[in-house]
């Protein structure tokens, strides 16, 4: 169990760094966080630290459904590009974190690409 958490937060560092590297021209980042109930998103402007934006499956919403599919994470990634146009971002920097980019992860992606956001 421990070895597996030391994988889980060597993932994220690896993918964390090289976004730094991208992310250095101002670009927000779209920070994904998934549970097995409901699954999460919020844009983060790291120079200034705040959060632009955010939306989940846990909202009012979206609460009738089940926020473990993939139609409930297109739904966030819709709701979060939704809520970025408004906060004025467009283009972002996708931070899928320790999760592979398939399943709800690539749903939400998708969802936000419909939405307008760039990455």
């Amino acid at each position: 169990m421990v070895k597996d958490l030391k994988a889980e937060a060597r993932r994220k560092a690896r993918v964390r760094r090289s976004l730094k590297k991208v992310a250095s021209t101002g670009r927000p980042r779209l920070s994904v966080f998934r549970s097995s109930k409901h699954i999460y998103a919020q844009i983060i402007d790291d120079v200034q630290g705040h959060t632009l934006a955010a939306a989940s499956s846990n909202e009012k919403d979206l609460r009738g459904k089940t926020g473990a599919d993939t139609a409930a994470a297109a739904e966030v990634g819709k709701l979060i590009a939704e809520r970025a146009s408004k906060a004025g971002v467009k283009d972002v920097v996708f931070d899928r974190g320790a999760y592979i980019y398939h399943g709800r992860v690539k749903a939400l992606a998708e969802g936000a690409r419909e939405g307008g956001l760039n990455f």
